[in-house]
């Protein structure tokens, strides 16, 4: 029977995968990422909200280290992959009897401001009354404020694509349509079986890494010997596309229960998006539920009234969180689970946000202690390209 040898498997070919393979063919490792489907990105980064930001909200909760390093990540997004993300206009309304008043917001924005450097594309500031009616159609009634700041915008698959990509080009393997069926672990490391449409294939490593996103779970079940795991649960965001162009920008804004929303350009229609809620079925079956599609029709109309355009699609993805309490406010820190403290044989990647991938990859790459190889690029100044 022959047996592929590499350094690093890894299982999962969403961006947090690709970002790993990429990460850790650049530092001269020889690499193989197993997807289960036949094209890359066929969940999670496919179905995201498609942005690179920060995350302002996440100020809300304190979670400046998390906004801190998306921001810095951001800005080399913007400086390496130009033809995939770009800097947007992003408008905030304001009415009366808003949640936030104006001083709280402009206090976040500058907070966001200090925690992104006080680059030039920090600069925010709020729009004249003068300006209001040219703002695609936004409801002026009760309106005392437009706050305007700049974020980034990304086609997510097409951006897991590029970083697959790059990381081909540098040496890694794409092995596509491979289900994991066993995952042995020994003192060498894992021997992993994968089911394929030409039968079984077998393959060893020092060290493999499960960033299978909403199935990672999974993953870890065929894992022998069995690993502890967190308490986690799958949550669902759910967006809806309609036939109509935005030609200002990004509208934040508040749902009727105060969640927030955004309201976007893309690909000549609105994107709009998105919900949470905790799901416990197959993530292959997730669907938008019909509540949640009239949610977010609802707050387009209270923000664009009059007759609402014809939706063009929907779409759910799913995000893996702690478990408990309110899916809006839960940690959004990336959590990693490892079979043993140092030189891990199986590190599962659970979370991990679009923008931030390749600190991610980074910061995996650091916790598996591979042996030290003559490396091949850096991931923080490779370009990346539209494919």
């Amino acid at each position: 029977m022959s047996v592929e040898q590499y350094d690093l498997i890894v299982i999962g070919g969403g961006i947090q995968g690709a970002g790993v393979a990429q990460a850790a063919a650049a530092a001269g490792h020889s690499v193989a990422l197993f997807e289960q489907y036949d094209m890359l990105a066929q969940g999670t980064s496919s179905r995201s909200s498609k942005l690179i930001h920060g995350g302002l909200r996440y100020l809300e909760t304190r979670q400046f280290s998390l906004v801190r390093e998306c921001l810095r990540e951001r800005a080399l997004l913007l400086k390496n992959a130009p033809d995939l993300v770009s800097l947007k206009a992003f408008h905030i309304p304001v009415y009366e009897g808003a949640r936030h008043g104006v001083f709280m917001l402009k206090a976040g924005l500058a907070a966001y401001a200090l925690l992104n450097g006080l680059r030039a594309d920090s600069h925010f500031n709020g729009l004249p009354r003068s300006a209001w009616d040219g703002l695609d159609g936004l409801r002026t009634d009760g309106l005392r404020a437009v706050l305007r700041y700049y974020d980034g915008q990304a086609d997510d698959a097409a951006l897991t694509r590029a970083v697959m990509t790059s990381a081909i080009e540098l040496g890694a393997e794409l092995r596509l349509s491979h289900t994991a069926e066993c995952i042995e672990l020994n003192p060498a490391g894992v021997e992993v079986t994968f089911q394929t449409d030409a039968g079984e294939f077998h393959c060893r490593a020092r060290a493999l890494v499960n960033a299978a996103g909403p199935w990672a779970l999974r993953v870890l079940d065929r894992v022998m010997p069995a690993q502890s795991i967190v308490p986690v649960e799958l949550v669902a965001g759910t967006h809806v596309i309609l036939d109509r162009r935005l030609d200002v920008g990004i509208y934040y804004v508040e749902a009727s229960d105060g969640r927030p929303v955004f309201i976007m350009p893309w690909q000549g229609q609105t994107l709009i998006g998105t919900t949470e809620r905790v799901f416990n079925g197959d993530p292959t079956c997730i669907k938008p539920t019909a509540g949640e599609v009239d949610y977010l029709l609802d707050t387009y109309r209270r923000y664009f009234p009059g007759e609402i355009p014809q939706m063009t699609n929907a779409f759910a993805g799913l995000r893996v969180l702690p478990s408990g309490g309110d899916p809006n406010r839960r940690p959004r820190e990336t959590l990693f689970l490892t079979d043993r403290k140092h030189k891990p044989r199986v590190l599962s990647v659970l979370g991990g946000k679009l923008t931030a991938y390749r600190a991610t990859a980074e910061r995996i790459m650091n916790k598996l202690e591979l042996p030290e190889r003559m490396a091949r690029g850096d991931t923080r100044r490779l370009s990346l390209r539209a494919q």
